[in-house]
């Protein structure tokens, strides 16, 4: 996102590791949080009080942007100590990379100036392109190195039900970090130090769904013109066109960007659910195994009757889907979702079951609902037999923070999915079910023909921490 800041060029030191500018620094920790930690709803509720969260998906959400001005010095003050300029010091000892971890950037003319170096991230030089070339320096997802942005992420994660990444803008005085464009995710703004203008423009493409740069003779005149201060919030939809800059005469400005949503949309839901269930009907309905017409992939089979027949399919389809006689499930957007997203805040207590062995007579519930998926796909074991669909029970428990949102992916990072969860035949479904529907229940109620199937099944979930007995 565009932004912009400036801030007097401090007295330089002498050692190769430069301070960054000085600023009076929050001690973390020391401000109370305005925040409510109690469940996802509660942090989501009061992370954009005084306005709820019905007003806010029925009036904003996807819809248009909105501007929360707090005069709440404790919000202020708590803002700041999510990311201060003085933090990029002590994080410069952590081995940032330039474009990895950091991007340092300027908008001059209504284009994006690109002012990173090579290799590691030192702070004397990071310092230099703040202070004398007015460069705006974009953190990548602090979460991975801030525990109160990872614990305000993981819920906002859960509220969601998607992966929410952020990143931290800090723009000297009288400078702008991006040009005019759009994104394609929902975004809310913290003001975290300073002041920034915002300008923001109607949707060229109403709810995006890519990243792009748009000339100031497209965007036309700015819908709304704010200026965020200290503590307030400003939420805009994808598609939203923004640029903002740091006013001259103050001081630099930080800000933290959540962002949601992104490839969420219904779209994308059918392209995940699609094929599978074409996939069901096509062994059940023999008019979906018949041939297509001959020379179609050569362009001649093209044409009136084609089409008619294709519809026919698909509304045969929908209305399958409709009466409840075609489920429909999601795959890979429920997996690339729960193996990438933050795992619980202080996972480290979580990884040893806790408590005795389940057995067959006592009272047993799930843990960490949120931070688990199930879903039914074909088995992974190669064989000459038809492919057996089988439940897969995927967690985020070992996830590793350090690697939220850094887009590392691979076959090992495939390989792992199956490490961070179970494998049960499909005649286990039910019975997983009704302990994701439940708050608790005995063993014993479970929807399985044995009790050594019961039993089986618990100790798998109590080995991977995802149950316990009460």
């Amino acid at each position: 996102m565009p932004k912009r800041s400036k801030e007097k060029p401090l007295k330089r030191r002498s050692s190769e590791e430069e301070l960054l500018p000085k600023q009076s620094r929050v001690e973390h920790g020391a401000p109370p949080s305005p925040l409510s930690f109690l469940s996802p709803s509660s942090l989501f509720e009061s992370l954009i009080q005084p306005m709820g969260p019905e007003q806010f998906f029925s009036e904003y959400w996807e819809k248009k942007p909105l501007h929360l001005q707090r005069s709440d010095p404790t919000t202020a003050s708590y803002y700041q100590s999510l990311f201060q300029l003085s933090d990029l010091q002590s994080l410069c000892s952590h081995d940032l990379e330039y474009y990895t971890d950091v991007n340092v950037v300027r908008c001059i003319n209504g284009k994006k100036k690109d002012l990173n170096k090579q290799g590691k991230v030192k702070s004397s030089v990071l310092n230099k392109s703040f202070t004398q070339n007015k460069a705006t320096i974009q953190f990548h997802q602090p979460q991975r190195f801030k525990d109160e942005l990872w614990k305000i992420q993981e819920k906002l994660e859960c509220f969601f039900g998607g992966l929410v990444g952020s990143n931290v803008y800090i723009t000297p005085q009288e400078s702008q970090g991006l040009p005019a464009h759009y994104d394609d995710v929902e975004v809310f703004i913290l003001q975290l130090e300073g002041q920034k203008n915002w300008l923001l423009y109607n949707p060229t493409v109403p709810l995006a769904a890519e990243y792009c740069v748009e000339s100031e003779e497209r965007i036309g005149s700015p819908s709304h013109e704010i200026t965020l201060k200290a503590g307030d919030l400003l939420y805009f939809p994808r598609g939203t066109i923004h640029q903002a800059s740091t006013p001259a005469g103050g001081q630099h400005s930080t800000h933290l960007t959540l962002s949601t949503y992104q490839r969420m949309s219904w779209g994308d839901l059918l392209l995940d659910v699609f094929p599978s269930v074409l996939s069901a009907r096509s062994k059940r309905e023999v008019s979906l195994r018949g041939g297509m017409p001959r020379r179609f992939l050569l362009g001649d089979g093209a044409g009136q009757d084609t089409s008619r027949q294709m519809a026919s399919l698909l509304r045969s389809l929908a209305e399958e889907i409709e009466t409840g006689k075609q489920e429909v499930r999601s795959t890979h957007m429920k997996r690339d979702f729960i193996t990438n997203r933050l795992p619980p805040h202080s996972q480290e207590d979580l990884l040893t079951p806790s408590g005795r062995i389940p057995a067959l007579g006592d009272t047993v519930c799930l843990m960490h609902k949120d931070h688990m998926v199930i879903t039914v796909e074909p088995s992974q074991e190669r064989t000459d037999e038809a492919s057996e669909m089988v439940v897969f029970v995927l967690h985020s428990l070992k996830n590793q923070r350090e690697n939220h949102m850094m887009g590392e992916s691979g076959d090992e990072e495939e390989e792992e999915d199956i490490s961070r969860g179970l494998q049960f035949p499909l005649s286990h479904l039910q019975a997983l079910l009704q302990l994701q529907k439940a708050e608790q229940l005995t063993v014993d109620q479970l929807q399985l023909p044995t009790e050594e199937e019961k039993c089986s099944l618990v100790l798998a979930l109590w080995s991977e921490s995802l149950l316990e007995v009460l």
